[in-house]
């Protein structure tokens, strides 16, 4: 009987990667380890609250007498640099997640089906088996982990080094989420550092926390001083001074199990999943219903997915259970001869109010501005009161009596999507009996900020059906309330940027310009973090 995966993963995160706080002081001294507490744990009114359930019924069917042999022993065979010293801050971490079994078995369990294809890849590089330990670190193996530095993925890169290493990331598809695509990318980058960094790899680690910037600063700052320059020698940010040690104590846990009184659980050396090529973009809601895989597990293994098509620059890819590879294959050669159901799609639209300007409305719907001008054939950057712009944001409707499987599956995917996909931004359609307070609550923001949001007046009645914008990431009271500055004689972006507080490569990325723009009197310009 096939293994039917359902593997819609909780957003838990160990430890938040990318931007980290500045130092305290020069101490070396690392942080304790925390306790049970300090992992955020979804609430129980989280919607998949049944899903370590039904990994946990997948973990014990792997265990039958035909199960192939562990694939620990790849693993350890290829750890390089775990040490433990009795008091260290290593051994502390080792005995933290010896002594959580159950927090271990969740992460483990997201794990089986990336660690086949991962070992692979570092055997192919000839790199250490603790960067497969990395993401238990960096995400607890969760995709859709996402940091309040906005690092987003299992190895948590954000946009900006994303892109550095190859991954696309556009409105169809973040390469950040994708397991196969962001595992790459890691190892690369990683490969990188230890070259940066002479083949040391606690600095390179270190580096990877908080920055290559950052850590060669220190390193040559130690130098210059006559000061050590090992990581545990520099003036680490808190959070990577903990960092390391949490990968030494993992890889000395994983070496010797049976030491900290552990007992690994049966992970297969064989591959999980399979990746099946596409022609071109392709309709994973149709490719799923005709080969017969659960949505939920459909967007678990494909996790970049932020639509219902794949990116038209690709990649042309899709990971499924490895039992389902052939199917998937038998619906692609169908699909040819299939059309999908015809979806209508409507495109959100937004009324010009007085003072908005197309930067600032850009700003304020997470979108550019060269795409507000293209998608609505703007020649200009003039405005007028009450002028209807479109957004690059679609609204799809799909007519269940027409399509009852396809409009039942597509709904889920966007269902849980809206749940497991980082967003600020999300809509809402009202349903019967709510009101701007019940909706307000629900998301965590004020009934004024609701008002203010989607241009409600304090009489303002909501009628069921109609969609609300949910903004969450912009609170009208919150320092990061974005606020005007009318450009005034003498004014440079020099000038506005020292006397408001601001950096200049924030006043320039705010408002789209650059260090030649010329400013002109009476120009409005958008500041933040006032």
């Amino acid at each position: 009987m096939m293994i039917r995966w359902i593997a819609v993963l909780f957003i838990l995160l160990l430890v938040g990667c990318a931007t980290v706080d500045q130092p305290e002081s020069d101490s070396t001294r690392t942080q304790p380890a925390p306790v049970l507490t300090d992992i955020p744990e979804p609430s129980p009114s989280e919607p998949f609250d049944a899903v370590d359930d039904a990994l946990a019924g997948l973990a014990q069917e792997a265990l039958s007498d035909e199960s192939p042999f562990s694939i620990w022993p790849r693993m350890v065979s290829r750890l390089e640099f775990g040490e433990c010293p009795a008091g260290s801050a290593a051994e502390d971490w080792a005995e933290w997640y010896a002594n959580h079994p159950e927090y271990m078995q969740r992460v483990l369990d997201r794990a089986r089906p990336w660690l086949y294809d991962i070992l692979n890849e570092l055997e192919a590089r000839d790199l250490p088996g603790e960067l497969a330990l990395l993401p238990i670190v960096e995400s607890a193996y969760d995709p859709f982990a996402y940091s309040r530095e906005s690092a987003s993925g299992p190895w948590q890169f954000l946009t900006a080094t994303g892109r550095e290493q190859g991954l696309v990331i556009n409105q169809w598809y973040d390469g950040r989420r994708d397991f196969h695509a962001a595992t790459r990318a890691a190892l690369n980058y990683l490969t990188y550092l230890a070259n940066l960094f002479e083949q040391d790899w606690a600095l390179a680690f270190a580096a990877y926390n908080a920055g290559q910037g950052r850590v060669g600063r220190l390193v040559r700052r130690n130098a210059a001083r006559g000061r050590g320059t090992e990581w545990d020698e520099l003036s680490l940010p808190r959070e990577t001074r903990a960092y390391v040690p949490k990968i030494k104590g993992l890889s000395c846990l994983f070496r010797e199990p049976e030491a900290w009184g552990v007992e690994l659980p049966q992970v297969e050396d064989e591959p999980r999943v399979a990746r099946v090529e596409l022609p071109g973009q392709t309709d994973v809601v149709l490719a799923a219903t005709l080969s017969g895989v659960e949505m939920a597990t459909l967007l678990s293994l494909n996790a970049g997915l932020n639509n219902h098509l794949t990116s038209p620059e690709g990649p042309h890819a899709l990971t499924v259970p490895i039992e389902y590879a052939a199917d998937l294959r038998a619906a692609l050669v169908e699909m040819q001869s299939i059309e999908a159901p015809d979806l209508p799609v409507q495109w959100r639209e937004i009324s010009v109010q007085r003072g908005d300007t197309l930067s600032e409305l850009a700003q304020r719907h997470q979108t550019t501005v060269a795409t507000l001008r293209r998608i609505n054939n703007l020649g200009s950057d003039r405005l007028s009161i009450g002028q209807q712009l479109r957004l690059d944001e679609q609204i799809v409707e799909v007519d269940e009596s027409v399509h009852p499987q396809y409009a039942s599956a597509y709904q889920e995917l966007i269902a849980l999507q809206q749940q497991l996909i980082p967003t600020n931004r999300v809509i809402h359609r009202v349903r019967s009996g709510e009101s701007l307070w019940v909706i307000a609550r629900r998301y965590g923001i004020s009934v004024s900020d609701l008002q203010r949001m989607n241009n409600l007046g304090s009489n303002s009645m909501i009628r069921p059906g109609q969609r609300l914008t949910i903004d969450r990431g912009r609170r009208i009271g919150d320092r990061e309330r974005p606020r005007n500055y009318i450009v005034r004689s003498g004014d440079s972006l020099w000038t506005i940027a020292r006397r408001q507080g601001v950096s200049m490569e924030n006043l320039m990325r705010w408002n789209q310009l650059n260090a030649n723009s010329i400013l002109q009197i009476g120009q409005r310009l958008v500041l933040r973090g006032g």
